[in-house]
């Protein structure tokens, strides 16, 4: 089945796009004579090439010499990690945002290995703590994934019950040495990874989280920390950890950007409030409504969640952006870079009553092929259906 990201089949030249620039890599950014490169590099792209594919994906990078160094030195595929809790339907950022991060990784040589953090949203409370819930709709995100376009090939999916049960001695070693190196106030600190804040009157479970992510990290033998910037703590929290331990090689983070809501204020989209996101199995009516009545106030370009939307999931997915006008009202037109739809927008060239049909039309184009697989797909099609009637407790 086809899908808006098989056509980037050349992603460095999407990276360059989705900033605005078009520059290739320069002979002299190209990877330096010496030692023999390791085997799993692709052969197509330099170190240059392959570190500024890396990099991004990221809002925020610690460190980039490690980076460059891990890419360089490395004699196995380095390992990238993410972990997510089952809980409730998909939300676009997860969807579209994450497969570009992912197959950019990829690209690079990366393998990625998804933690399907089932225990941990039963400890968080999510879905009620009902593991068949949380383990159907880990079933149902793996699903949206493969329709949308997530290159599976170097994707590898642990569910943490079974995983840690294959090797608990191991795990909570490490989980109890954390949480013994830590104080409280450390791992209190950590809150935000579960959407809680240091405020709130936290369970002996979620106490817990946090040591048992941090320890995640070591027992997947990550190289790469690609989480967003709400689990920056706790990644943080792993590097620390391997200066207690003086261990020479810590992991990288690469953050990725959280993708606002709708509404005016919202920095993060939320699954608690329908309205406030664009979910990847929305139908094409109920795309267009939620874009009609998003924040975009004309001419600003700060905090504008149709900009966010159009520079970070529309450009690196589909390449470009058509703005169908008459041409009284300046005629259509197609951008294949953010910083032109930035210029015209701040100048008041383009108007949000023109941008939002566009925003809406693509939006619908990437999620496309995720609404045919789960209407045509019988299986699928039933586990969408199971997932809705789910109430998610956030």
């Amino acid at each position: 089945m086809s899908s808006p990201l098989d056509h980037i089949s050349n992603l460095e030249e999407a990276v360059a796009r989705a900033d605005g620039k078009r520059d290739g890599v320069a002979e002299s950014d190209a990877a330096p004579t010496g030692p023999p490169a390791p085997a799993w590099w692709p052969p197509e792209m330099s170190l240059e090439e392959r570190f500024r594919l890396c990099r991004s994906v990221a809002e925020e990078c610690i460190q980039e010499d490690e980076l460059r160094g891990l890419l360089m030195h490395k004699p196995t595929p380095p390992v990238c990690y993410d972990g997510f809790e089952p809980s409730g339907r998909m939300h676009i950022a997860q969807g579209v945002q994450k497969a570009i991060n992912v197959n950019r990784l990829t690209a690079a040589g990366c393998v990625f290995k998804f933690w399907v953090a089932d225990w941990f949203a039963q400890l968080n409370h999510k879905l009620g703590g009902d593991m068949k819930k949380i383990r159907t709709v880990g079933r149902y995100f793996i699903e949206v994934w493969r329709a949308c376009g997530m290159r599976m090939d170097r994707v590898e999916f642990l569910w943490a019950s079974e995983e840690i049960n294959k090797r608990p001695e191991e795990y909570w070693t490490l989980v109890m040495d954390i949480a013994r190196r830590n104080s409280l106030a450390r791992v209190v600190r950590c809150s935000q990874i579960m959407g809680r804040t240091e405020q709130d009157e936290l369970s002996a479970a979620q106490i817990f989280y946090p040591c048992m992510q941090c320890a995640d990290i070591f027992f997947l033998r990550a190289d790469i920390c690609q989480l967003g910037m709400d689990q920056r703590k706790v990644n943080v929290l792993a590097r620390e950890y391997c200066d207690l331990r003086k261990f020479k090689h810590k992991p990288v983070i690469l953050s990725h950007r959280m993708m606002p809501g709708l509404k005016q204020g919202q920095a993060k989209m939320s699954k608690s409030d329908p309205e406030s996101a664009i979910f990847m199995d929305d139908s094409e009516a109920e795309v267009n409504a939620k874009i009609k009545k998003a924040f975009c106030p004309p001419g600003v370009v700060a905090d504008n969640p149709c900009l966010e939307y159009l520079r970070y999931m529309v450009l690196p997915t589909l390449g470009s952006f058509t703005v169908e006008r008459s041409e009284e009202n300046g005629g259509s037109k197609t951008y294949d870079t953010y910083a032109k739809v930035e210029e015209d927008f701040a100048a008041g060239r383009l108007h949000p009553g023109d941008l939002k049909p566009a925003l809406s039309r693509a939006l619908n184009e990437i999620l496309r092929p995720v609404r045919d697989h789960f209407e045509r797909d019988a299986e699928a099609r039933q586990l969408l259906a199971t997932v809705r009637r789910y109430r998610t407790k956030v």
